[in-house]
């Protein structure tokens, strides 16, 4: 219901004759096709590239797999959990001498499909200058390689295997959550000179001074005498108490809120960043809105989901021209879903 919203949905057997003809039918009056099917299960129906390329020379195919278009891992099934393990996300996240979990969300999923859409707009662009549409390959596995870069990158440099760290962050301290009285808080000393105004802020000026802790490298050698001081000094206080003091001071920390909290955030309203929708079947879906804003043509939620099948008429209608004479047959060939 939130997720397929401005979509229209229509119903086709891909391997019915009929089927595939209007499959090619509507290359022929699109620039993209998105495809997330098993490797090759298109092409071995006809339906690949290279087949749609000779219909639509600008045709951009983008492809979205788990491991990608070729390899040997090409054939494998591919779902969010295998991807976050066989990439070493979950070696990566977890709380420290724990064994590995997964993201909170489908993040394989998601970065994917990101890389996709991004690699459609570089390709359009493409387009716009040559004329020439072309194959995008992108793989769950190598969306999150992107996102394991720096973990990547530290290890071809100093050699030592990333582990679970919790909250905290290798690179900087403290960057990690903290207990107060109630609630928790999270917290983000990402500078030295954010460090020095820090330490006096919760009641220990000496901090800044100790050689132990005077740069960010000083304080990631120590972190184990470190951050027990620190969570020290935030259990003097409730939440409520640190939070002015340390935005008084420009230090970056924020609530560590649950998703009820979340969807009644005022920034989240002030910024209507959820919308409400009215579904024929569902009846009202509240749900995220548009993520990216553009001043001269912002995105909106016009549309509820559709069921499944629900516009193949109306798509055949007004895209390809197809009569209500020719729609019929080809439900009766079964090449096209029941109405609906």
């Amino acid at each position: 219901m939130s997720l397929h919203r401005n979509k229209k949905g229509i119903e086709v057997d891909l391997k019915h004759p009929e089927g595939k003809a209007l499959f090619f039918r509507l290359v022929g009056r699109c620039d993209v096709v998105l495809e997330n099917y098993r490797v090759g299960a298109l092409a071995r129906l006809g339906l690949g590239y290279e087949a749609a390329r000779e219909r639509n020379p600008g045709i951009i195919y983008c492809s979205v797999s788990g491991f990608g278009q070729d390899g040997p891992y090409r054939d494998r099934a591919a779902l969010d959990l295998i991807l976050q393990a066989e990439s070493g996300m979950i070696s990566a996240t977890g709380e420290p001498g724990g064994h590995g979990v997964r993201c909170g969300v489908s993040v394989a999923d998601m970065t994917a499909g990101m890389y996709a859409a991004f690699g459609i707009v570089l390709a359009l662009r493409v387009k716009e200058r040559t004329g020439h549409g072309q194959a995008i390959d992108v793989s769950m596995l190598e969306g999150q390689l992107s996102l394991l870069g720096s973990m990547i990158g530290a290890y071809f440099a100093d050699g030592e295997l990333p582990q679970p760290m919790g909250t905290a962050y290798k690179a900087l301290l403290p960057y990690q959550t903290f207990r107060t009285k109630t609630p928790d808080l999270a917290l983000a000393v990402g500078s030295e000179k954010l460090w020095k105004v820090f330490c006096p802020v919760i009641g220990c000026p000496e901090l800044a001074d100790d050689a132990r802790y005077r740069t960010n490298a000083d304080r990631a050698r120590n972190r184990d005498t470190l951050n027990p001081k620190v969570q020290e000094a935030f259990l003097t206080r409730r939440y409520e108490e640190w939070e002015p003091v340390l935005l008084g001071h420009g230090i970056p920390m924020g609530a560590i809120n649950n998703i009820a909290q979340v969807v009644e955030h005022p920034q989240v309203a002030a910024r209507g960043a959820l919308v409400e929708m009215a579904h024929p079947r569902a009846g009202t879906v509240r749900m995220v809105g548009a993520p990216v804003r553009l001043s001269e043509t912002p995105g909106s939620v016009r549309t509820p989901a559709p069921m499944l099948g629900e516009h193949t008429d109306a798509v055949l209608r007004d895209l390809l021209g197809l009569d209500a004479e020719k729609i019929a047959a080809l439900r009766a060939a079964g090449a096209i879903g029941p109405k609906h």
